[in-house]
């Protein structure tokens, strides 16, 4: 029997076609409501995350949102100081990866990189050499790092004095519904001491955790003993 037009587009859509149109259907809803992953181009999270990783991103953290779109369902929490969060750039709509330093209402000011939020100042602990046993050798010797500490918060932080960098700022007030991030490599990230603050909606999720990790100076293979680490 001579098999018709008609009999091999039945074919394989019965063989592959309508499988792939089912996965995509539940992947693109999953990943734009529930979970997904973000791919780290620079460096502005040193110590804590390195360029080319990507991070886990749990988009329920805070809120349940239509897929898609950045209109939220139901709320069920809010960014707290420390956490570190995927959100879309008030300057240009790129998503990025910053650390939430000043919550809504909060007073910061940052002096010579020493912060100070609500008048109390943070303190600056020697950080444990283990956290920056992956980055280059030029960075481990021509770099500052410590671990800064305000209340019960603690986690590590880079500078870099060669570079010039926008390292005072304020006193400012964090209006409602917004938030102040920094990246955790002070002196080499595009933050909110550029582009201001961060609005409650453009928040995307948090992420605590590296997934894969590649070596973009050592023909991207993997920094195998990164993969699945916590962040700090």
């Amino acid at each position: 029997m001579k098999k018709t037009f008609a009999f091999y587009c039945k074919y394989i859509w019965d063989g592959w076609v309508r499988e792939i149109i089912v996965m995509l259907a539940i992947m693109i809803p999953f990943r734009s409501s529930i979970a997904d992953w973000y791919h780290v181009p620079t460096g502005s999270m040193k110590p804590s995350i390195l360029e080319c990783e990507r991070v886990f991103v749990n988009k329920l953290a805070y809120d349940l949102k239509i897929p898609l779109t950045t209109w939220h369902l139901a709320e069920w929490g809010n960014p707290e100081r420390g956490d570190i969060v995927v959100f879309y750039s008030p300057a240009d709509q790129k998503r990025l990866v910053k650390r939430v330093i000043g919550l809504p209402g909060d007073v910061v000011e940052m002096r010579s990189n020493h912060l100070v939020i609500n008048g109390q100042s943070a303190e600056y602990l020697p950080l444990d050499p283990r956290f920056v046993t992956d980055l280059s050798a030029e960075e481990r010797t021509g770099e500052t790092f410590a671990v800064e500490r305000y209340g019960n918060l603690d986690h590590p932080v880079m500078a870099i004095p060669s570079l010039p960098a926008k390292r005072s700022f304020g006193p400012i007030t964090i209006p409602e519904n917004s938030y102040l991030m920094l990246g955790d490599n002070r002196d080499n990230s595009a933050d909110s001491r550029f582009f201001g603050f961060v609005e409650r909606g453009r928040i995307v999720g948090r992420t605590s955790t590296v997934v894969a990790s590649f070596d973009p100076d050592n023909f991207y293979l993997p920094r195998w003993d990164r993969w699945f680490k916590r962040l700090p």
